[in-house]
């Protein structure tokens, strides 16, 4: 009963009384969980981003500047070996591991499930996206013998669907024993009134996740970033689950990092035109960040360089390398949020690239789109499996992802 006194008076310090009201129509065990969850939410942090949006404090006045990239297929043949080299040293004495955010379902593809579950038709054989995720990554023991560590972090949406599926699927043949799941954190959606909102098919206030930039608390909540450390773990690659043609075993990519002494780095790939709807790379009050298109003014959107290129050219697909003590660094800051309305809720997120401006600089490398990108994220028409499936396909024709 103190419980239930505890969250009847928390609802009425932060003017949610029709929770309230709801909470007291319910049975006593869906009533307990409700409770639980009310004492669990952080009602407080929800009120002062509700006052942020009315306010319109979310976003402050930058000044924007191009960031230097570096094009992959531009390094000479004597460097590029020498990062290999040190790329490789990295993953054969296990201080590499690779994490994939997984947190969404496949809604807007029509399908009932975690993305990661959703099959394609490759080479006339059908393949989850979690399973061509983990033969890229099997990779790594064919050259090296050995699995990296894999983190696939879920969301409390999906991760009991998700670790029954690796389970059913024996892991598609990926060690057991180096992949571990965990779930990203979530705030609740908010009317533009202020108000949380009922699930009332669960009887729970309802929640979405907190963008992907909630995977460094995540880490730290899990204790996967102590973990981590008492495995030696040195390097982090992080991804999404969307992009099946995603290259995390890419020693090259490490050791150029390392030759640049740099703890944060991404890869790149070229917009297909100045108007394309991507996130591209910047410095952001001097820090390394990247700027949303929506941010983009017409001018920025198509300003060159001395050699004609885009100076905002370079676009972010989720491909991002980080130290572990860079990760450790961003999961004591709280990164801020940013406010999205969607379907009349706000919905406040975290974004990775939040965290970059803890940092001087970073290295971005930048790789040919036809082969490491093909997202899948509509049912159909651009970026739906039918377009990732054509790209995918054309690579493995034209030649094997083959860094050896």
């Amino acid at each position: 009963m103190d419980n239930l006194m505890e969250a009847e008076a928390k609802l009425l310090k932060y003017n949610q009384t029709h929770i309230l009201n709801y909470l007291k129509k319910l049975k006593t065990e869906q009533k307990m969980a409700l409770v639980k969850q009310i004492l669990e939410l952080d009602f407080e942090q929800m009120e002062k981003l509700y006052k942020c949006v009315l306010e319109n404090k979310e976003e402050s006045q930058f000044e924007f500047a191009p960031i230097n990239c570096i094009e992959k297929k531009m390094i000479d043949t004597k460097e590029m070996l020498e990062f290999k080299k040190n790329g490789e040293e990295i993953i054969k004495n296990d201080k590499y591991a690779i994490i994939t955010m997984a947190g969404g379902q496949g809604t807007r593809l029509g399908w009932n499930g975690p993305k990661g579950t959703y099959s394609l038709n490759i080479f006339n054989e059908k393949k989850y996206i979690f399973e061509i995720l983990a033969e890229t990554l099997k990779k790594s023991k064919e050259w090296y013998d050995i699995f990296p560590y894999w983190y696939i972090m879920t969301s409390e949406e999906n991760n009991d669907d998700t670790v029954a599926f690796f389970e059913k699927n024996n892991y598609f043949g990926y060690e057991k024993s180096r992949v571990r799941f965990f779930m990203q954190g979530s705030l609740p959606l908010l009317t533009q009134e202020g108000k949380m909102v009922i699930d009332e098919q669960n009887n729970k206030i309802k929640t979405a996740s907190n963008g992907n930039g909630g995977i460094f608390k995540a880490l730290k909540k899990a204790n996967i970033i102590e973990e981590m450390k008492s495995n030696g773990v040195e390097w982090v690659y992080i991804c999404g689950v969307d992009n099946i043609m995603v290259k995390p075993i890419d020693p090259i990519f490490i050791g150029l990092t390392l030759s640049r002494k740099e703890k944060i780095a991404s890869k790149s790939i070229l917009k297909k035109f100045p108007e394309e709807k991507v996130g591209a790379f910047c410095k952001r009050n001097g820090k390394p960040s990247i700027i949303e298109y929506i941010e983009l003014t017409e001018k920025m959107m198509t300003e060159c360089n001395s050699k004609g290129k885009l100076m905002y050219g370079d676009a972010n697909f989720i491909s991002h390398l980080l130290s572990l003590d860079s990760i450790e660094k961003i999961s004591k800051e709280n990164l801020k949020y940013h406010c999205a309305v969607k379907n009349g809720l706000y919905k406040f997120e975290e974004f990775i690239f939040d965290g970059f401006e803890f940092f001087d600089d970073m290295v971005v490398m930048r790789v040919q789109r036809e082969e490491e990108f093909a997202p899948i994220k509509n049912k159909e028409g651009i970026d739906s499996p039918e377009t990732a499936k054509e790209i995918y396909e054309r690579f493995f024709i034209d030649k094997k992802y083959n860094i050896k």
